[in-house]
């Protein structure tokens, strides 16, 4: 008998996302009836507005929720997306220039999808989330890390991308605020950079979900507003989930030159249709909607961000930069490997953050999923007093 032909190959190689991972055996461990505080899962703890949840509960009774829509969006969102883009990224766009996603996932895979071809190399600011490497192989490019320490708040400079830049170079991931570390570019670190992949004639994916969670008066100057002219070679991904604690009503956009958008629309049409209109309509609500719950959340996040980075800061050989904006804390906790914590000697911050969950009951991300070991990422998008309680058994298991 004939051996079963193999699996994909392309999708083989992809590994499973590392804060999904840890966020489930997380979950697993409460279930089983562990008091376990997680600081895995990059999600807001708040309820969805109230008036975005009517406007989903009205297009519920609308007949027209039922039917398939336009792949590309409801024109009304895409309307809403061009206002916003405009509001907050300085960049006038049109309509027909914007594609509705399932999250903001979504729009990061197809805009990989749009841009690159077999063998171009990206450029990839580290630490990164997890997810672009995976995107940009599925996309058959070549992932070039270009890191950059705590010693510079993790933010990578226009000599490094120069310097590991070579003819085969096609793509920039830019992120700021970032995910794992919350680190903002300002004004003119982004501008010297979007200058830079212009002058290059370099694509620039550049990933504005948390363009509206910044902290201390900081603006996230979105790299088409620094450098109006790289607008023709750039790629915006974004979406509601972060914002307005709409996680899981999975409703991301791109924005970019209409031949990009062109073409990951014709692979939008053949891989999911249209985004549930329910969830569009909600969305809808939120970028037109009064922002002052929003507002709320950001202040909350503001006020825990202030806390951990001060109670972290207590552990000694933990070293904690300022993040500016999102809602992680990524610490260097190299400081903490090679000694001996409850009889165990880690020396990796994938070892310390197995450390964490069995002696402390709390579940952290290590560095290997955002880059290179030595750091650990903590989100402190959860209750207060569960954030608290949680730093509380670190500095316990590290005094």
């Amino acid at each position: 008998m004939t051996e079963r032909a193999p699996l994909s190959r392309k999708l083989s190689a992809i590994a499973e996302s590392a804060t999904l991972k840890v966020d489930a055996k997380a979950k697993a461990l409460k279930a089983e009836g562990k008091a376990i505080i997680s600081y895995a899962a990059g999600e807001p703890d708040f309820s969805t507005p109230q008036f975005i949840v009517d406007a989903a509960a009205e297009a519920l009774a609308d007949p027209a929720s039922y039917r398939y829509t336009p792949a590309a969006g409801l024109p009304a969102l895409r309307e809403a997306i061009a206002a916003k883009t405009l509001r907050d990224s300085g960049l006038e766009v049109s309509p027909n220039q914007v594609i509705v996603t399932n999250g903001g996932k979504q729009a990061v895979y197809q805009a990989f999808q749009a841009v690159v071809n077999p063998g171009d190399e990206v450029l990839l600011p580290a630490p990164y989330w997890t997810t672009y490497p995976e995107a940009i192989r599925l996309a058959d490019g070549i992932p070039v890390e270009v890191f950059a320490g705590a010693d510079q708040e993790y933010k990578v400079t226009v000599a490094q991308l120069e310097a590991a830049r070579t003819e085969r170079t096609t793509v920039l991931v830019f992120v700021s605020p970032s995910n794992p570390t919350g680190s903002v570019y300002t004004a003119e670190e982004t501008a010297a950079i979007g200058q830079w992949a212009l002058e290059h004639g370099i694509w620039v994916i550049s990933d504005e979900i948390y363009q509206n969670l910044t902290y201390e008066g900081v603006k996230a100057t979105s790299i088409v507003e620094a450098v109006p002219e790289l607008a023709g070679q750039t790629l915006l991904v974004n979406g509601v989930a972060k914002t307005y604690a709409m996680t899981g009503w999975r409703v991301g956009w791109m924005v970019g030159p209409a031949d990009a958008i062109k073409v990951a629309g014709n692979l939008q049409s053949h891989l999911s249709s249209n985004v549930n209109n329910v969830a569009q309509k909600a969305a809808i609500a939120a970028l037109n909607g009064p922002q002052t719950e929003a507002e709320q959340m950001r202040e909350a996040f503001d006020r825990r961000r202030r806390l951990i980075v001060s109670e972290l800061s207590k552990i000694d050989g933990m070293v904690v930069p300022n993040p500016l904006g999102a809602f992680y804390v990524y610490p260097d906790v190299q400081g903490l490997l090679n000694r001996t914590w409850g009889g165990v000697t880690p020396t990796t911050s994938l070892e310390l953050a197995d450390l964490i969950l069995e002696q402390a009951e709390v579940a952290v991300v290590p560095g290997e999923a955002f880059g290179p070991s030595g750091y650990i990422r903590m989100s402190y998008a959860l209750g207060d007093d569960q954030l608290l309680e949680g730093v509380q058994r670190l500095q316990r298991l590290f005094s």
